[in-house]
């Protein structure tokens, strides 16, 4: 028997297969390796098309928040009670900051439905730049507004700062536990010399300006420089009162403490003057403006600013960058 005439002897039955059988086979088998090949590479190309229209949506998507097609057009409302929050810090880049809530006034003012607007307060203070800019345009919109009410209304604190704030309302009403009052400035910090000296750490600062290291933390206190920052928390602290005498008038109960930085619950803001009465946002739109339906008018950061801010936030959990914000902070004047 020639070689091209011999046959395999099948393992499992012992029994050698004809030419056309093992042809066939061979075949089978082809076949079947091909077909698995074409239905792989178009399982494959359905799921590139998938992710490709899945990765398109989500650009198209992405493309019309940022142009603000998704946004609402609160310029279209029916006649209802405008609600702007301030609820956090004050502060430039933090929970509340006066572009924000300047946008969310002119916004609620600008609807042609808004018959009054309550400012829900919810802040332990902050800085007195950004405090003091809400103040002012919360005064120039109702000069320019005045058949619009304006209310602030208080949930668990409004104090310093957000009293700064709320101060500008024609009306506060407050919870009987609510936090109000802190009317005072600070400006904290940390020193150092001691520590230092006790590891053995020389400070080496050179300026230019004799007064350019001002309240530096490792450098000792120095009495002119301590001199200059409490004139400068004297003149703040001034600036304040004068905004709370302005706001509250004839209401203000005076006292040598009103101004000192204590605190009072509701119920006793209320007999001292700092607030008018109890009420809740609800109870405010429903029974003082007489529109039940509130719309939230509070400004929004657009998808690219949030996406930045988380950034922004993983980032900073670093342990230097905490350390070194904290010493930056020291000197910070704060409204708390």
């Amino acid at each position: 028997m020639t070689e091209q005439n011999q046959q395999t002897v099948d393992t499992n039955t012992g029994v050698k297969p004809t030419a056309i059988e093992d042809a066939t086979w061979q075949r089978n088998v082809i076949e079947k390796l091909a077909t698995a090949a074409l239905s792989e590479q178009k399982t494959a190309r359905r799921w590139s098309t998938f992710f490709k229209g899945l990765t398109f949506s989500y650009i198209l998507i992405l493309l019309l928040i940022l142009l603000g097609v998704f946004g609402d057009d609160k310029k279209t409302f029916d006649e209802h009670t405008a609600l702007i929050e301030i609820n956090g810090v004050i502060q430039a880049g933090g929970d509340v900051t006066a572009d924000a809530v300047m946008a969310s006034l002119n916004d609620a003012y600008e609807s042609k439905g808004t018959k009054g607007i309550i400012l829900r307060i919810n802040s332990p203070g902050g800085s007195p730049v950004q405090a003091g800019i809400i103040n002012d345009e919360i005064r120039r919109q109702k000069k320019l507004h005045p058949n619009i009410p304006v209310y602030a209304v208080v949930e668990d604190i409004c104090a310093s700062g957000g009293y700064y704030i709320a101060a500008a309302a024609d009306k506060i009403y407050v919870d009987k536990a609510s936090i109000v009052g802190s009317i005072g400035v600070l400006m904290d910090g940390y020193g150092f010399t001691e520590a230092m000296k006790k590891v053995g750490v020389e400070r080496r600062l050179m300026t230019a300006g004799e007064n350019k290291a001002m309240l530096d933390p490792f450098s000792p206190v120095n009495p002119k420089h301590q001199e200059l920052a409490q004139a400068m928390l004297n003149e703040i602290h001034e600036q304040f009162k004068t905004v709370v005498r302005q706001g509250r008038g004839a209401r203000l109960k005076e006292t040598p403490e009103t101004f000192s930085g204590l605190f009072w619950s509701g119920e006793q803001s209320i007999k001292i003057g700092l607030a008018d009465a109890v009420g809740s946002a609800n109870y405010v739109a429903r029974e003082i403006i007489k529109q039940e339906e509130i719309v939230d008018f509070t400004y929004q950061d657009d998808f690219a600013s949030r996406i930045a801010k988380r950034i922004g936030a993983s980032v900073s959990t670093a342990i230097g960058e905490v350390i070194s914000k904290q010493l930056v902070d020291s000197g910070e004047i704060r409204l708390r």
